[in-house]
């Protein structure tokens, strides 16, 4: 016959509370903590611990989900004068505000100025607080809707990249598009329009996106719904691939 603690265990997992049965084994572990408390009071903080682990477990499957090329942290950006990072701003992208007026922001720079990790910086801090975020090289997202097309699942992966709070679109403008990629990337954008953030990182100047995107009509629309309004951040400074390369061989010198 099961304990009332055995009984009580069973109970909760049934019901997938474990950060009660959690909690309320380190209750039963170290009992003189509580002896003060009332029910309500130590009731309270079996809920409390309940709640932050499925927080927790919230933004774990928000990180995986989003699929992160790098693991970029806010707390861990370089704002070296060279690099022309304005501290305020980002702390000022943190807060999400963007997101909710569903601004797009558009970063560019040299090839290994860093641009990568704030756009995995950025989008790693909203999965944090809850946003549902994906990132994608651009070439890789446009074999992934062209094989969409081919297998019948093209609609679904639309309506599931349409319904992210926030799509990051990585090493944009690498290569000139084709007719069917300009296609495609013009009903993602066009069904984001105005209801979700796009953030896109390139080493292209966005002066340059009309070539690339190739067809006046596409490129009109695409640009007209990616540019207007959004937040521009041009990373200065040297690559920060070649300064962590030369730290990393001063060190093996040294």
């Amino acid at each position: 016959m099961q304990s009332v603690t055995q009984q009580i265990n069973t109970q909760l997992a049934t019901l997938k509370l474990s950060g009660i049965r959690d909690a309320l084994s380190q209750q039963s572990e170290q009992p003189n903590l509580y002896v003060e408390q009332s029910f309500e009071e130590r009731l309270c903080l079996l809920l409390d611990h309940e709640i932050t682990q499925r927080d927790q477990r919230k933004i774990d499957r928000l990180t995986r989900q989003a699929k992160f090329r790098v693991n970029g942290i806010l707390a861990q950006l370089d704002y070296g004068a060279s690099r022309q990072l304005n501290k305020t701003q980002i702390r000022s992208l943190a807060q999400g505000e963007w997101l909710r007026l569903h601004q797009n922001i558009l970063i560019t720079g040299a090839t290994g100025c860093g641009k990568t990790y704030l756009a995995c910086a950025l989008g790693h801090n909203h999965c944090q607080q809850g946003e549902n975020v994906y990132y994608f090289r651009l070439k890789e997202l446009l074999e992934k809707m062209f094989m969409a097309q081919a297998d019948g699942s093209y609609r679904k992966l639309i309506n599931k990249l349409t319904s992210a709070n926030l799509l990051i679109l990585d090493d944009w403008g690498l290569e000139p598009l084709t007719p069917q990629q300009r296609s495609d990337l013009l009903e993602l954008i066009d069904a984001r329009y105005d209801t979700k953030s796009t953030l896109i990182a390139s080493q292209l100047p966005i002066e340059n996106w009309y070539d690339m995107i190739g067809e006046s009509t596409h490129a009109d629309a695409i640009l007209d719904r990616l540019v207007h309004g959004a937040i521009k951040l041009e990373l200065k400074g040297e690559s920060m691939r070649k300064k962590l390369n030369s730290l990393t061989e001063a060190d093996h010198t040294s």
